[in-house]
């Protein structure tokens, strides 16, 4: 744990070291503000972030590549995994620590949206209720652990990190499609339809910011992030053996 923690900070100090790191957070920040200000500081509308969460979790579609496709692929590129695997330090603990050290850096990119909340409150009439937002901000950081965990094991298959971000967009992008789209289109047997809407993730997220906390949806997320995480540390692993 120790190793895997150490792992996880250097990878947070890695990414606010580079200046991809600083422009995705001001981008990500500048497109929250845009959003909240067209979709929610509204004249007559309720004081809520609906729209602002359903907005955000589309945000993270691009986003999360862009954070996630140097995690593994860097290393592999520099030679830099080689060190790494002859210390004391287990393949699944680097995957891990890589892991965290990501979703640490997307709470640093969340954090500055939290403004927001502040703005509305003080000039919203009535005063929103603050557990819609607290589910909210709890949905898009699943949301964005399950996208981190896609483009983990993206970047654990290839040294190149264009692969690894265009891989991880076409996967996120597919899922939604087949999800939002093919799911709801009828021509498909019902089975199909119910499992293609079951690995949606803007319903999920739509419960999250009414408010609405389902074990299923929460499990969801957990399980298919260390799913994904796991499948990148057998990927690691099997480098050793080519």
């Amino acid at each position: 744990m120790r190793a895997t923690l150490a792992i996880a900070s250097r990878e947070v100090g890695s990414l606010l070291r580079l200046p991809v790191g600083w422009v995705v957070i001001a981008l990500f920040t500048f497109l929250s503000a845009v959003i909240f200000v067209n979709g929610t500081l509204i004249p007559g509308q309720p004081a809520t972030m609906r729209y602002f969460f359903a907005s955000a979790s589309w945000m993270l579609i691009p986003v999360a590549p862009a954070i996630s496709m140097r995690l593994i692929s860097e290393e592999l590129r520099s030679g830099s995994i080689e060190p790494l695997r002859t210390a004391p330090v287990s393949d699944s603990a680097v995957v891990w620590g890589k892991y965290l050290g990501a979703v640490g850096f997307l709470g640093l990119m969340l954090a500055p949206t939290l403004a927001l909340v502040v703005v509305l409150v003080a000039v919203g009439d009535p005063k929103p209720d603050p557990g819609p937002i607290i589910t909210g901000y709890l949905g898009l950081g699943l949301v964005g652990m399950l996208y981190l965990a896609v483009g983990l094991l993206a970047s654990t298959l290839t040294s190149s990190q264009t692969l690894a971000f265009l891989g991880t967009l076409m996967f996120l992008i597919l899922m939604m499609v087949l999800s939002g789209v093919v799911a709801t289109a009828g021509s498909l047997p019902e089975w199909l339809s119910k499992a293609l809407v079951g690995v949606g993730v803007q319903a999920r997220v739509r419960d999250l910011a009414k408010g609405v906390i389902d074990t299923g949806n929460v499990v969801f997320f957990l399980a298919g992030s260390a799913w994904f995480v796991l499948l990148a540390s057998a990927a690691l692993s099997t480098r050793r053996w080519r």
